[in-house]
């Protein structure tokens, strides 16, 4: 049928409705022709953060192949943090419905990112001429299916490798894994007008002027590595330190499993501090921690929103691997040097939780205080 009705090789053509309300595309030809080029699948399910960590290879992506079209998929509601992008061209929620659609599309590439049985086997089951990161073998084992990917697939094999040997970024791994050339490029995240907006009313809302230097403090993280966050009573000691300066705001932040939380921290101080709403969606969740100067904050996704939005990250570590992160020259990691068990990705801990009792929290004010006292020398 196609041999009969010539279909344009067109970004914006989708079979269903004119691209424009008054052109016929049959007739005229296109109107504005955007090539497909190469067609290019992203499968990045796993882990909000990820996905935003992910964002900063699309440059590489681009510049790999001027001409191509980039589709991702990914969860709910990692979906959000794409929208907007000037990279991607199609974002599809990780469902049946998506599936069945993406496996009927012929790829020149597809990039699976995430290590997990899932995110494999759809790697497995997608029409691409190259196939790039981890598929699944015949007894559903997981595999690096490139050359370009076994350092990174020996990182999760290997716990000394990983934890004590490995030196190189994530996005140095990541782009070794999909045989992109390593530019330390910057996340992506778009702000919509109307969000940019949003956060101008916010700001007047609670009083903060442009003028207020704000620390903003990311208090929780998911619910599946819970070690990851401070405690509540540190949290509080941090913040009635700050506030004994008399010109700082304090700004809450958090989603959802934070909410209780963040009251807790917040009792104390009343009106002093800010307790932004932690049910609202993600990206107004971005656009809060957008109102802050400098971002306090665990290994989370969180860190992750700090980055891409170019904060000063203050990041203290524990259980994760700090030599995996970069902020950009934009912050200080801070980790237990010491301590024998930290890394360790462990997800409950046998020895009374000492890298969180180890956080530095008079350094956390000291490079606060010496980033604003430099910033508002310059």
């Amino acid at each position: 049928m196609s041999q009969l009705y010539p279909i344009p090789s067109c970004k914006k053509f989708n079979g269903y409705k004119p691209c424009y309300p008054d052109h016929n595309c049959w007739e005229k030809g296109c109107k504005d022709e955007l090539a497909i080029g190469v067609k290019i699948l992203i499968i990045n399910l796993d882990a909000m953060g990820d996905v935003l960590m992910t964002t900063a290879q699309l440059k590489s992506i681009k510049k790999k192949f001027p001409q191509s079209t980039i589709t991702w998929v990914t969860l709910k509601p990692a979906d959000q943090l794409l929208l907007h992008n000037p990279y991607v061209d199609a974002v599809y929620k990780y469902d049946f419905e998506s599936i069945s659609i993406l496996q009927q599309i012929k790829f020149d590439y597809a990039y699976n990112i995430d290590k997990s049985q899932r995110s494999a086997a759809l790697l497995n089951s997608v029409n691409a001429k190259h196939k790039l990161g981890f598929g699944l073998n015949a007894d559903g084992k997981i595999i690096p299916v490139n050359e370009g990917a076994f350092y990174n697939y020996q990182l999760g094999m290997d716990n000394h490798l990983k934890f004590k040997v490995n030196q190189q970024t994530g996005q140095d791994y990541l782009s070794e894994t999909l045989e992109l050339e390593y530019e330390r490029n910057e996340y992506v995240f778009e702000f919509t007008e109307e969000e940019l907006e949003f956060q101008k009313q916010y700001k007047q809302e609670v009083g903060l002027r442009k003028s207020d230097p704000v620390i903003g403090f990311n208090t929780g993280c998911s619910n599946l590595f819970p070690n990851k966050k401070m405690t509540v009573e540190q949290h509080i000691a941090l913040i009635r330190e700050f506030l004994t300066y008399d010109k700082y705001k304090i700004v809450l932040l958090g989603g959802p499993e934070d909410t209780e939380r963040n009251k807790m921290i917040a009792a104390p101080f009343g009106d002093k501090i800010i307790s932004t709403p932690t049910t609202m969606g993600i990206r107004r969740g971005v656009c809060f921690e957008n109102l802050a100067d400098v971002i306090i904050t665990g290994d989370s996704f969180g860190m992750h929103i700090a980055i891409a939005l170019k904060k000063y990250v203050i990041a203290w570590f524990g259980l994760s691997c700090w030599t995996e992160i970069d902020l950009y020259d934009r912050g200080v990691k801070l980790f237990p040097a010491d301590l024998f068990c930290s890394p360790c990705w462990k997800k409950s801990c046998p020895y009374n939780l000492e890298c969180v009792q180890q956080i530095e929290l008079k350094r956390i004010v000291t490079e606060t205080v010496k980033y604003f006292e430099e910033h508002t020398k310059k």
